[in-house]
């Protein structure tokens, strides 16, 4: 008789917390995108960039700002491929074996690990860019 008794409470408790887990795990706000446009800007493989230390790198999002007649120097993504969205503002990369390119508001520079460049303001306004990397600690 009590074997009964208690497989008659555990099994609606049992129903009871395994419910719960569930709507532990389901999110808590819409589950659907309404009013959302996404645009697809850049991207590149990672997996072809050369690189396999992922555990020891920070997936790491900067805001720049580039004031008048300012220069990022030249560097090198070989071990730190990344993107750079241009916020507000413009500016002119220099890339090695290219012509000079201007970005704008808008725009992405895609910095995989074949790039070595440096960007200069010649506007009389700041440019804001938000960049993203794989930082090397």
């Amino acid at each position: 008789m009590k074997t009964v008794t208690l497989l008659r409470i555990a099994a609606p408790v049992g129903v009871l917390l395994g419910l719960s887990a569930a709507a532990a795990q389901q999110p808590s706000g819409p589950i659907e995108n309404k009013g959302v446009k996404i645009d697809f800007l850049s991207s590149y493989e990672l997996g072809k960039q050369g690189i396999e230390d992922f555990r020891n790198r920070q997936f790491r999002l900067r805001q720049v700002v580039v004031e008048p007649g300012g220069t990022v120097a030249a560097h090198s993504h070989k071990d730190r491929p990344g993107m750079a969205y241009v916020v507000r503002g413009a500016l002119v990369e220099h890339r090695d074996g290219q012509d000079a390119r201007e970005y704008k508001a808008g725009d992405v520079i895609t910095e995989p690990t074949s790039v070595n460049h440096w960007v200069e303001n010649k506007t009389t306004e700041p440019v804001v860019i938000i960049a993203i990397d794989l930082f090397k600690e």
